[in-house]
């Protein structure tokens, strides 16, 4: 236990040591070696940890210190110092004033309620922290790599007067990571909500990395949807201080099962903060203005960091939300009804890192559902959601981000014949897009399995849900997907100069890929369960192993066929299109139509905007989400007694 005690102090304490380095580090050669260097330590220590401990039930590390709970309240003060004085800066009075609020009640919850409340065990993990440190520690890392090139490439495109911002750009990189950790680490719920405020001002200052005015105007409407989402988690330390008189998490976990009317608040409170991070509906947007930063941190927020912190945190309440109706009944609304509508909305996209975010934002919504209806089959599929996720998210993140910086665009309808120009890109594209929707990939497994919950527990709303929306899902993703495959002609191969940290982070994800859909079965029996058993004392596998392990050879067949060929000089040879017989430009795949004008041949899609656009259907979605919480409030703040202890 002392060495998974020191390589848990290690993965938190060593990401920040690395970004004070590359904060001063202004050459780009050092810098690479030692971001690679760096994220290559993270990932050994990741998986050394996971791999020390599989199959451990909660782990209890003995640590306190008043000095860092001081620590952590000064850190707190300081992020909505720095919070305010970008506000200021800005005219942004919003941010200013939750800023304020953040800091007024920091303080009096440290010096007039939290003074006389000690958690002796301040750190711990079990298989879910696990789990979520092989997401933050190895994919994290390989988008951190990943950045390197990506960066170099961004700033050759920015003017030539352009500041260079890339040293506070890996900084905060590494930041995330060590924040992410002491989010899946912190036993102290005071600690907890540090790391949880410090994800939040890193995702600021990387969605404002280029300060131009849109840059600014989006990284403030993350900041105030995370400020309220904050002080949701500050409500709930308030009411743990009055009711429960512990910040222990697992201590308020084990309360909350047992007696939940004593945290009906606290978990409505959290989840509400979960809901934010996680961008839910009404508060989608700000995962939405997030794309307008460089690429690495799209991936980063969509994958191991930001959003994951929420689904993590909601998926640890599952157990007491299944006790704690008010909350659960929000959770599973909110959740059901933002994977539905933005699935929809993704339709209307072209954009393809757009529709990357829909994606996103739905399929966290439906994490979100699971953890609502709290149930151990439940939660194994919102487990299963959150890793297959966010390994495919931060493929597809990345090979968009080369994609476009080779191309020259992010439109979905300028990537015709990338099997032909790109052809390695192309199939890692392919393969992440598959893996979200098609069998036998782990991602639909993981849906099977939500849906087999649902049914046994019910819940005919989410059944509804789930079918409707996983058929939009299937529509925008084989849009894409027969985009990829067209092939015509002999194009030019334009992939020579991706820079080999690119391959090499790529190449990393599309493993780490197919690696977990075919070894599903031992991820459950080594990590899952074990998890699910020390909470709810059963297991929650509902997919027999049989058919994990069916599902697992159908994914080598389909990824030897995926793959099979690439590096292959083939002989082709260029023809003319046939287009009826009446072609008048064979280059231009131009036509003599019926009226005897030149018509060009073109395979569009069709994005059905006046139907599925974000103007029709976000508003609905924004309206139902935001009173279903009201009502939950309501009704938490009614239930729970007050000043208990």
């Amino acid at each position: 236990m002392e060495l998974s005690l020191g390589l848990l102090g290690f993965l938190i304490v060593f990401p920040l040591v690395v970004a004070a380095i590359l904060l001063v580090v202004r050459h780009e050669a050092p810098r690479r070696v030692i971001v690679c260097a760096a994220g290559i330590v993270i990932g050994v220590a990741s998986v050394a940890l996971v791999v020390m401990n599989l199959g451990a039930t909660c782990t209890l590390f003995e640590f306190q210190s008043e000095a860092l709970d001081f620590v952590c309240t000064g850190i707190s003060v300081a992020i909505a110092a720095v919070i305010i004085g970008f506000a200021v800066r800005y005219r942004n009075p919003w941010a200013a004033v939750l800023a304020v609020v953040q800091i007024v009640g920091t303080l009096v919850l440290e010096f007039a309620f939290a003074h006389d409340i000690e958690v002796t065990y301040g750190l711990y993990f079990d298989s879910l922290s696990l789990l979520m440190t092989f997401i933050i520690g190895v994919v994290g890392s390989g988008i951190c790599i990943y950045a390197v090139g990506y960066m170099e490439d961004f700033q050759a495109h920015e003017p030539a007067d352009a500041p260079d911002r890339r040293p506070l750009f890996f900084a905060l990189m590494f930041i995330f990571l060590s924040a992410m950790f002491v989010i899946v680490f912190a036993n102290n719920m005071e600690w907890m909500f540090t790391g949880w405020e410090v994800t939040t001002l890193c995702s600021f200052l990387l969605i404002g990395y280029t300060r131009t005015e849109e840059a600014i105007r989006n990284a403030f409407r993350q900041i105030i949807m995370n400020l309220a989402g904050g002080l949701g988690f500050l409500v709930a330390l308030y009411s743990c201080a009055l009711t429960v008189g512990t910040f222990s998490f697992y201590e308020f976990l084990a309360i909350g099962m047992s007696n939940p009317v004593l945290t009906t608040l606290a978990v409505t409170a959290l989840a509400f903060a979960g809901i934010t991070k996680a961008a839910q509906m009404p508060f989608q947007t700000w995962l939405l203005g997030a794309m307008v930063a460089p690429t690495p941190t799209s991936a980063l927020l969509h994958s191991s960091t930001m959003v994951k912190a929420g689904c993590f945190l909601l998926v640890k309440l599952a157990p007491v939300l299944h006790v704690t109706p008010a909350a659960a009944i929000m959770v599973m609304l909110v959740g059901g009804i933002t994977f539905v509508l933005c699935s929809f909305m993704a339709i209307s996209q072209s954009n393809a890192k757009r529709v990357l975010a829909y994606s996103t934002i739905a399929n966290l919504g439906l994490i979100t559902a699971c953890a609502g209806v709290g149930t151990p089959e439940a939660v194994w599929a919102a487990c299963f959601l959150v890793l297959f996720h966010a390994i495919a998210k931060s493929l597809l993140f990345l090979c968009v981000g080369t994609a476009e910086h080779h191309i020259g665009s992010r439109d979905i309808e300028d990537m015709d014949l990338l099997f032909d120009r790109m052809p390695r890109l192309a199939r890692f594209m392919m393969l992440g897009i598959m893996c979200m929707f098609i069998a036998p990939f782990g991602m639909l497994m993981a849906k099977w399995a939500t849906l087999v919950s649902f049914v046994d527990t019910h819940q005919v709303a989410l059944i509804l849900i789930l079918a409707f929306g996983s058929a939009a899902t299937f529509m925008f993703w084989a849009k894409w997907l027969g985009k990829l495959a067209g092939i015509a002609g002999a194009p030019e191969n334009v992939e020579t100069t991706v820079k080999p940290t690119e391959w090499a982070s790529l190449l990393l994800m599309a493993v780490l890929l197919v690696l977990s859909c075919v070894f599903l079965p031992l991820i459950s029996v080594f990590t899952v369960e074990p998890y699910l058993l020390s909470v709810y004392g059963t297991f929650g596998q509902d997919i027999s192993t049989d058919n994990l392990w069916l599902a697992s050879i159908c994914t080598i067949i389909v990824v030897v066929v995926l793959f099979a060929g690439v590096g292959r000089n083939q002989k082709s040879r260029k023809v003319s299109v046939y287009l009826a017989g009446v072609s008048r430009d064979d280059d231009a795949r131009a036509f003599q139509n019926a009226l005897s004008g030149t018509a060009v041949a073109q395979a569009r899609n069709w994005y059905m905007t006046d139907v599925f656009g974000e103007k029709r259907i976000a508003p609905v979605g924004v309206v139902f989400n935001s009173l279903i919480m009201v009502v939950a409030f309501v009704v938490a703040f009614v239930v729970t007694p007050m000043f208990i202890f």
